[in-house]
C-alpha cells in the first residue's frame, strides 16, 4: 500500500497517513514537504476512486479509515465532484526547501 517508509514502523505510517488525509480532505490544502505529498497522493487518489463507486461497500472502506464526517465528506461531497473524472484528483505545487534542513516543501490541493 505505501511505498515510503518516512522512518517509521508498518502502523505508525499508516496513522501517519490518515492523519495527512484527514488534513487534506477538511481543509482541501495543505502545505508539507514533497515526499510526503507525493505518498499523499496516490493514497488519496485511491481513496477517491474507491468512493466514487457509491456503494455501501465503499462508504464501509472509507469508515475504516476515517471518522464518520470526514468519510462522509468524501463520500457525498468530494467524490461526486469528480465524478467525470478519471483520474488526477489533486494536484502538487512545489514551494521552494525549508529554511532549516534544506526539505522540498509543497502544497497538496484538490482540482
Amino acid at each position: 500500500m505505501l511505498k515510503r517508509k518516512f522512518h517509521r514502523k508498518t502502523d505508525q505510517r499508516r496513522a501517519f497517513m490518515k492523519i495527512l488525509a484527514n488534513n487534506l480532505i477538511e481543509n482541501e490544502k495543505i502545505t508539507t514537504t514533497l515526499v510526503r505529498a507525493k505518498e499523499l497522493k496516490s493514497f488519496i487518489e485511491k481513496i477517491i476512486s474507491k468512493a466514487k463507486k457509491q456503494d455501501l461497500n465503499a462508504l464501509r472502506y472509507l469508515l475504516r479509515f476515517f471518522n464518520k464526517r470526514i468519510a462522509f465528506k468524501v463520500f457525498y461531497d468530494i467524490s461526486q465532484r469528480y465524478k467525470e473524472r478519471n483520474g488526477g484528483y489533486v494536484r502538487i505545487i512545489k514551494l521552494g526547501k525549508f529554511r532549516k534542513d534544506g526539505a522540498e516543501l509543497a502544497i497538496i490541493e484538490f482540482v
